[in-house]
């Protein structure tokens, strides 16, 4: 639309019901143009490839196209020690959120048990991201670091970052 006041004058005289109706058929548009956006093949194949630091962790997630690419691993040294980062998506793991395109798991390289994962979500506004770090120890989970991001214009803004010590 070439007039965004005459927009903003139309969506107003909806009623909220109306409004919910237009914010779903928005967000929908949204998904299939991701979903249209490219061979998705191709996009977690070079993912697994630029994805993954030297630790065998995910990076922080970015943007290809109209979709958020998501790394997330696990990096075991035994059966009751690992380091892992994995997404969260509006608060629930990518790999459970009503977004989640494509996930694609792999074994990780090298010596230590654990595995690499590609999610791939579609870029819609609004949508809040947290990263996070943590690791297991003798049974017991505990977070490390948290970098939350919310999806603003098209694009993965950076709002926050925390450290979490073992007091907290």
């Amino acid at each position: 639309m070439s007039d965004p006041e005459a927009l903003l004058t139309s969506l107003r005289s909806m009623s909220d019901d109306d409004l919910h109706h237009v914010a779903e058929a928005v967000r929908q548009v949204q998904v299939e143009r991701a979903v249209a956006t490219g061979d998705l093949d191709a996009i977690i194949g070079r993912a697994f490839e630029t994805g993954f630091g030297r630790d065998g962790l995910g990076v922080l997630p970015w943007i290809e196209g109209a979709l958020v690419v998501c790394p997330g691993g696990l990096v075991a040294k035994s059966r009751t020690s690992h380091r892992c980062r994995f997404v969260s998506v509006d608060d629930v793991w990518v790999w459970d959120s009503g977004l989640l395109l494509r996930e694609d798991k792999r074994s990780s390289p090298g010596a230590d048990e654990g595995f690499r994962a590609i999610a791939l979500i579609p870029l819609v506004d609004g949508t809040s991201l947290d990263v996070v770090t943590g690791k297991a120890r003798a049974g017991g989970h505990s977070v490390d670091h948290v970098v939350s991001y919310a999806v603003r214009g098209g694009e993965l803004v950076e709002v926050a970052q925390r450290s979490v010590s073992a007091h907290h």
